[in-house]
């Protein structure tokens, strides 16, 4: 505030000062606010039914029709004959957009789409597999092996070649084994970063050639794949069990001899 100034709500004076009124003014907003909006969150539920408190508004029925612009009575009284919500879409709309629809169902399955968006959605992870530069054939296979998964997964693969000792200086030798290793598992990934010197370590970055998604599929395809063969393996072993016992189990036809035709009262 100005030197000499007066305020215009309580009257005081001098730089820097700051009246009692406007404090008052100040904390009569500021609870009016939190009064209006409790704990100061503002809710981002549509407005439906009796909160809608506008004179009129433009109606769409519960199959997408347009009704027109009706006043809201009318609007809550077609809800209520249909035993439907009437629900604002857009409130910004002069008049309000509202429509008809069952409002529980409608958050069920936009919760379900959520959950399932959610659940379809893909993130690519980075593993990371160190490697020695002695190392032997069994392990590298070994640590093939674990790349190829990861890459067929649909994940990167940051591969690291620890340095110890002297070996720091053939660097040459670990970038040898790096591109070794990039093309022996070029056919589920590439090179997406070139071997590169990281202090004691070098570095190389896999990428897989599939996209998440199509080695989830595949996966998927394959996982079912397996259980049909095990269930078809069990239903053929049980079926071979079934006729085994049936065969062991099934009773022998006596052969009839001479004897069995005699007259059993005559003495022999």
């Amino acid at each position: 505030m100005a030197a000499g100034s007066v305020c215009a709500l309580g009257g005081c004076r001098g730089p820097g000062t700051r009246c009692q009124a406007f404090a008052c003014a100040e904390a009569f907003c500021i609870s009016r606010h939190h009064h209006l909006i409790p704990g100061g969150h503002i809710s981002t539920e549509p407005r439906i039914n009796d909160r809608i408190r506008v004179p009129e508004v433009r109606l769409v029925g519960p199959n997408g029709e347009q009704v027109g612009i009706v006043r809201v009575e009318d609007a809550l009284r077609l809800a209520a004959e249909n035993d439907l919500d009437l629900v604002e879409v857009a409130p910004q709309a002069r008049p309000p957009v509202c429509k008809l629809m069952d409002y529980g169902k409608f958050k069920y399955e936009a919760a379900q789409k959520a959950r399932d968006a959610r659940k379809n959605q893909t993130n690519t992870i980075t593993k990371e597999m160190k490697l020695r530069l002695k190392i032997d054939q069994h392990d590298y296979e070994t640590k093939k092996g674990h790349v190829v998964r990861f890459l067929k997964g649909g994940d990167k693969v940051k591969i690291t070649i620890m340095f110890r000792g002297r070996e720091q200086s053939r660097p040459e030798l670990g970038i040898d084994l790096l591109r070794r290793l990039a093309e022996d598992v070029a056919e589920y990934g590439y090179v997406e970063s070139s071997p590169k010197q990281d202090g004691r370590n070098m570095l190389m970055v896999l990428g897989p050639t599939k996209k998440k998604t199509e080695a989830k599929v595949e996966q998927a395809a394959d996982r079912d794949r397996r259980i049909a063969e095990r269930s078809a393996k069990a239903e053929a072993e049980r079926s071979e069990e079934a006729q085994l016992r049936a065969a062991v189990n099934k009773p022998t036809k006596k052969k009839r001899g001479p004897a069995d035709n005699m007259d059993p009262d005559v003495d022999l």
